[in-house]
C-alpha cells in the first residue's frame, strides 16, 4: 500500500471514529509560514497538539546529555556520561535513518 493510500485511510477512519470533532482551527487553512514542506507543517502541528516525535524528543536528550558530559570533570564519571550520549547519537541516527527511508519508499 502506498503512503498516500495508508494516509487517507488513516484519515478517513479517524473521522469515522470521530477523532478529527471539534478541533481547534477547524474549517480554517493551515498555517503554512515557515514550512519548507509537509514534513514540517506535520511536525508543527504535532507540537501545537503536544505531540513530540521521537526524533524530536531525542535531539533535545542529546543536547542535555552534552551539557552533562562537558561539565563533568571525574573521569570516571566522564567515561560513563559519554557513554550515555553515544547511546543517545546512536538512537537518533537510527530514528533519522529510519525516517528518510520511510520517505524514500512513500
Amino acid at each position: 500500500m502506498r503512503w498516500r493510500d495508508l494516509a487517507e485511510h488513516q484519515i478517513q477512519k479517524a473521522k469515522a471514529d470521530g477523532q478529527l470533532d471539534d478541533l481547534s482551527g477547524q474549517g480554517k487553512p493551515l498555517a503554512m509560514q515557515g514550512c519548507d514542506d509537509i514534513v514540517s507543517a506535520g511536525m508543527g502541528i504535532m507540537a501545537q497538539a503536544g505531540v513530540l516525535p521521537r526524533e524530536i524528543e531525542l535531539k533535545k536528550a542529546v543536547a542535555a546529555q552534552r551539557q552533562v558530559s562537558a561539565g563533568t570533570t571525574d573521569p570516571d564519571q566522564r567515561k560513563a556520561e559519554m557513554g550515555r550520549l553515544a547511546d543517545l547519537e546512536l538512537r537518533l541516527n537510527i530514528e533519522q535513518e529510519a525516517r528518510r527511508k520511510f520517505y524514500r519508499t512513500s
